[in-house]
């Protein structure tokens, strides 16, 4: 999964512009991409190449809706 996930990336670099979102940060990639550390740093090195990287912290808003749907 991981090496397709690489070739996505790599075949996409510097054509496209992408979008990807995640919960995991930057540092904690490695384990979503069965541990390999090498290949990690080559698809983080494109994906990040003249990025914009939003840090977006808070409560999740599916969690809110469903504590709300919960209590009502």
């Amino acid at each position: 999964m991981a090496s397709l996930f690489f070739r996505l990336v790599s075949y996409r670099y510097g054509r496209v512009a992408m979008i990807i979102t995640t919960n995991k940060s930057i540092r904690d990639w490695t384990e979503p991409l069965t541990g390999d550390e090498v290949l990690a740093t080559a698809i983080l090195d494109r994906l990040l190449h003249r990025a914009h990287v939003l840090n977006i912290k808070g409560r999740s808003y599916r969690l809110r809706d469903l504590e709300e749907a919960l209590k009502g």
